[in-house]
């Protein structure tokens, strides 16, 4: 290796001085003499002589600072970590909002316009140790319903296609139950809508049929849509005869994964992770914490649904079996409606709770 730069070295200047008939010969040398194809003898001998700092001649310079990596981190944190494509999508948003409210205070403008200038890539590679650092475990409290019961459910596999349209939701609870499942805790239903992404989180005192119906309830009169079907795992709780009644009188079409096949319910598993975990973290939650966790919720769905950009399939690709093709979108801010093929961008009136379509109040599609 150190032959190779010093014989790059000692045509470099030459290179760069000789006709084009000269520069052909130098690299019919440089190919000679190392062995290497005309592209890479061209492309060593055009780029700049640019040693590391620490003086050792390997390689080029570092394009980006550690001072940008100490505001990726930062920036990072700041906008509860999420994963990297949404990250670089939020960027041009957060960083000006964190600059304004002295978030960034140390940070030079330089530092800015390489986080800026930063790739996916890269931010996952540099804060893999951070996060992995930051990844917790939780318990599963998910106890399956009778068979016969469960039989009489409709299954939705992965991958079963859906009209597009908003209001099918998939279900799922998470259990705050920290480090043991004795005694009773705080669970949270969270719905999201596949079509939108629309994502609804309360929580109950337990999981019982009265408890959870009332949360699904909270969640019914403020999503902005109306619910048409309704997808869970196979846990007890969303399928006993209360709930399979209370659904059939909204009439909500129910269904339900196969067992222990989680990518079915693939789209609430990911909330289950970076909303709820991530918001709540692992603790143990019990009755006297069950208000402040809805209040958390209802700050946490602003954030989610109208300042996290939406990843989710759009479209096909082609010649390249039938694999789904992702788009990173937003949504629109609050207050202002706007319908598409793919769902509404209208979020829920600020007060009151209820849907908006238009600026008609009361109105459900």
């Amino acid at each position: 290796m150190a032959a190779k730069r010093q014989i790059t070295k000692r045509f470099r200047t030459e290179y760069a001085k000789a006709s084009k008939k000269g520069k052909g010969e130098i690299l019919d040398r440089m190919c000679s003499a190392l062995g290497i194809g005309r592209s890479t003898a061209r492309r060593l001998l055009n780029e700049p002589a640019s040693p590391r700092p620490d003086g050792d001649g390997r390689g080029r310079t570092a394009r980006y600072s550690p001072g940008s990596f100490r505001l990726l981190e930062q920036v990072w944190l700041l906008a509860d970590m999420p994963c990297s494509k949404y990250l670089k999508a939020m960027l041009p948003q957060w960083l000006p909002a964190l600059e304004a409210a002295g978030e960034l205070d140390g940070f030079t403008d330089g530092e800015a316009d390489e986080l800026m200038a930063m790739g996916a890539a890269t931010i996952d590679r540099h804060l893999k140790a951070t996060r992995d650092a930051a990844r917790l475990r939780g318990i599963s409290s998910t106890r399956a319903a009778s068979e016969p019961l469960r039989n009489s459910i409709t299954i939705r596999k992965a991958g079963d296609e859906l009209d597009g349209l908003p209001g099918a939701v998939e279900a799922d609870t998470v259990a705050h139950c920290g480090p043991t499942l004795m005694g009773e805790f705080c669970r949270t239903l969270t719905i999201v809508d596949f079509a939108t992404g629309w994502t609804e989180n309360a929580s109950a005192r337990n999981n019982s049929f009265t408890m959870l119906s009332g949360a699904l309830e909270a969640i019914e009169a403020r999503i902005p849509f109306r619910i048409r079907s309704f997808d869970s795992d196979n846990g007890s709780e969303f399928i006993n005869h209360d709930m399979i009644a209370w659904l059939q009188q909204r009439d909500i079409e129910q269904t339900r994964s196969r067992p222990y096949r989680k990518n079915d319910g693939a789209t609430v598993e990911s909330r289950n992770n970076h909303v709820v975990r991530r918001h709540a973290f692992y603790y143990r939650y019990e009755l006297p914490e069950l208000d402040p966790l809805n209040e958390l919720w209802e700050l946490v769905e602003i954030k989610a649904n109208l300042f996290t950009p939406s990843r989710k399939p759009h479209g096909w690709r082609t010649g390249r079996g039938d694999r789904p093709h992702a788009s990173t979108t937003s949504r629109a801010p609050r207050g202002s409606a706007s319908w598409s093929s793919t769902g509404p961008t209208a979020p829920r009136a600020a007060a009151g709770g209820s849907p908006t379509n238009g600026g008609n109040a009361s109105r459900k599609r």
